[in-house]
């Protein structure tokens, strides 16, 4: 007799989504995670940015056939009023946002300039153990040459906010290399309550950002801020680096593509093919082919001499590089 096989979870999915890139970004979102999750049965959340005093433009998404077209694939697109961050630090959206979504019910976040590439649905999340992507290069911090080395400079936010830093560390990885450190790209994170989870991340991230320890005066806060708070609070709340199964997340079930130029230079061929198949649907090319980045990478082959630049068996170690040839041969749009 066949096993049945487990239950799958309910949950929510969230983006950010406001006027611009991110915008038509968040529809290329859902309508991934609609072609290859079918079995899905949670909301999919837009957080719109509200007007407000720390905007000088509305960020809202005003693009009526965007909105249309993210509402008529199930996405519910969920105002939220910004506090403390805004136009100065727009990386706080997905720190503000989270205490407009659902209290009490499991979520996922992720960026916009995320494809989901697999059964986002079949995911064994462990809601009570938060974790974030491990997709990232070791962009912070830069230890001075007189001043404290990658332990002491994570030690002291850990004791900043009585946090057990031992335990944090990966024994693997050697003493002042940066791997061993907990650290994420905060491209995606995930709990069983959001409000829990925004209160602690923003706490943390004001608490950095206005009185950080003294060992840091000559790190920068700015744009790493949310990835500075990230693994302290995935820490605190009984979190860590593994407690999903590798090669799911940032592998075979989604994309953290950054940018449409980054896509097709060093993303696999099956997240190009994914791109390709969600924008051919004539109702919605008619609305990406209004942003002038998506016309010309998908629709009229830019993307696709990119790629031909680049071997995707032997990218260039550093993104930068990356970038640097594809500005040099005129493929850069963001």
């Amino acid at each position: 007799m066949a096993r049945k096989s487990a239950a799958k979870q309910s949950f929510n999915v969230v983006v950010v989504g406001q006027q611009g890139r991110l915008a038509y970004e968040a529809l290329l979102f859902v309508a991934s995670l609609r072609a290859m999750s079918p079995d899905f049965t949670g909301r999919i959340l837009i957080a719109e940015p509200q007007p407000g005093p720390r905007w000088s433009k509305d960020p809202s998404i005003r693009n009526q056939a965007v909105r249309d077209a993210l509402t008529e694939m199930g996405a519910e697109i969920i105002p939220f009023h910004t506090q403390h961050f805004g136009e100065t630090y727009p990386y706080g959206n997905k720190i503000e946002m989270l205490q407009a979504l659902p209290k009490g019910e499991p979520f996922v976040f992720f960026d916009t300039d995320t494809l989901i590439t697999g059964d986002l649905a079949a995911v064994p999340f462990d809601f009570d153990r938060p974790s974030a992507s491990l997709r990232r290069e070791g962009t912070w911090p830069q230890p001075q040459l007189y001043g404290p080395g990658y332990t002491g400079l994570w030690k002291s936010l850990y004791d900043k906010f009585g946090l057990d830093f031992e335990s944090s560390l990966d024994q693997s990885q050697p003493d002042e290399y940066w791997r061993r450190y907990l650290y994420f790209n905060a491209g995606y994170f995930f709990y069983k309550c959001p409000h829990e989870f925004g209160a602690r991340f923003l706490d943390y991230a004001l608490a950095i950002r206005n009185a950080p320890p003294v060992e840091l005066c000559a790190q920068s806060f700015d744009p790493w801020l949310d990835q500075v708070a990230l693994p302290l609070v995935i820490h605190s709340l009984g979190g860590g680096r593994d407690t999903l199964p590798d090669g799911l997340l940032d592998g075979a079930v989604s994309c953290h593509y950054r940018l449409l130029p980054l896509l097709y230079a060093r993303e696999s061929d099956h997240a190009v093919a994914v791109l390709d198949h969600i924008a051919m649907p004539n109702k919605i090319k008619k609305v990406l082919k209004t942003y002038d980045p998506i016309k010309r990478m998908i629709y009229q082959g830019r993307g696709a001499k990119a790629r031909a630049l680049f071997d995707r068996e032997n990218l260039p170690r550093k993104e930068q590089a990356i970038r640097n040839r594809l500005k040099s041969n005129g493929y850069w749009m963001r």
